[in-house]
């Protein structure tokens, strides 16, 4: 069995593993109350990633090591993921007299009912959920499976990165685990649209990364629905390097830090939202077409990409939803070797690192 499920500690790290880059970031718990420690982000070479699995990771692990030695965090313990795309999940119900070892063996004979590969090919974990509703006899067991070799390879990078693996979780549980945290309720302040009364709040996290854009849909704290696209910050990176004759990182530095010409908002920016924009909207009919919703009470945007200067305000707008990026910092503190204004700067990026490190950390 491989441990995706279990294990605490007072202090870890979460590191996020996307297609360009890989973000590091330190959290300690005192009394319940987090603590940013350290962060950090590095970008990653062409090719290290593919389709969301490590390709090289060897490659990958010499840049985590770079950003390991930049962030200097107080310890090694590390909590990763692997993307949802790789993971079968599967809630089953298994006898509640079952002691560890016996629901381990029947968990290894159910498994073989719901995993479409050989058992020799995969790592497996569960986690007991709670009894069945009016069967005391029956516990809810959630079953996790994943390819052993792409979990060898993230360990392998790791260890080249200098990092003690400590448990594999699942990028979905990270966003789930940092939605809820924002606010005990789901999220700050959401109610569902007006003549919405008999349902919980739907959550729209929309990840804008480099190359990649996922929408997940959040109901009562889960995931329900997720979808990728091929699109991201890089198609407005590329246009700054074009129009403005400048190399790659002087186009990303300019587009956080601003200073562009004074034809960069009608030229560059404002088509750039309107692209985002259609893949969002996009992305919500696919989802409504695909489910029995019509509509969803808020959307979160995420991802290096989000933070686009008012790509939120032209999406509320346009889609008549509530609409803000995600800042998962917002009721933590901070270490004071970091700058809160290059964290804050970096916030939406850094959604899924936080819950990787928290997860430990929950009710510690």
């Amino acid at each position: 069995m491989f441990s995706f499920l279990h294990s605490k500690k007072q202090s870890m790290l979460g590191l996020d593993i996307s297609s360009s880059s890989v973000k590091l970031l330190e959290l300690s718990s005192h009394n319940g109350h987090l603590k940013v420690e350290s962060y950090g982000i590095a970008p990653l070479p062409p090719q290290a990633i593919a389709e969301r699995k490590i390709q090289q990771p060897e490659q990958v692990g010499i840049a985590i090591k770079k950003l390991v030695e930049l962030a200097q965090p107080s310890t090694r313990h590390t909590v990763s993921a692997v993307s949802g795309a790789s993971v079968v999940t599967r809630k089953i119900q298994m006898p509640a007299h079952l002691t560890s070892d016996e629901l381990e063996l029947q968990i290894m004979v159910e498994a073989d009912q719901f995993i479409p590969f050989s058992l020799n090919e995969v790592a497996i974990d569960f986690e007991i959920l709670g009894p069945v509703e009016e069967r005391p006899d029956k516990n809810h067991v959630l079953l996790v499976a994943c390819r052993r070799e792409t979990v060898e390879d993230l360990q392998e990078a790791l260890h080249f990165g200098g990092l003690i693996p400590k448990a594999v979780d699942i990028e979905s549980y990270a966003i789930e685990r940092v939605v809820s945290s924002i606010d005990p309720q789901g999220a700050k302040a959401i109610k569902p649209q007006k003549g919405v009364t008999d349902r919980k709040p739907l959550i729209a996290v929309v990840d804008i990364g480099t190359t990649m854009t996922n929408l997940s849909i959040l109901h009562q704290g889960e995931i329900i629905y997720s979808r990728d696209q091929l699109f991201g910050g890089k198609q407005l990176t590329e246009e700054i390097m074009r129009h403005y004759k400048m190399s790659y990182g002087e186009a990303i530095l300019a587009k956080k830090k601003g200073g562009l010409p004074e034809d960069y908002n009608k030229k560059l920016l404002q088509p750039f939202q309107q692209a985002s924009l259609q893949q969002i909207t996009r992305s919500l009919q696919l989802f409504y077409s695909s489910s029995a919703y019509n509509n969803v009470d808020y959307l979160l945007l995420t991802g290096g990409s989000s933070a686009t200067r008012g790509l939120s305000s032209v999406v509320h707008h346009a889609l008549g939803i509530p609409c803000s990026v995600a800042n998962p910092f917002a009721n933590t503190s901070i270490n004071t070797k970091i700058d809160p204004e290059a964290l804050n700067n970096d916030a939406p990026a850094l959604l899924v690192a936080f819950g990787l490190a928290m997860r430990n950390l929950v009710d510690a």
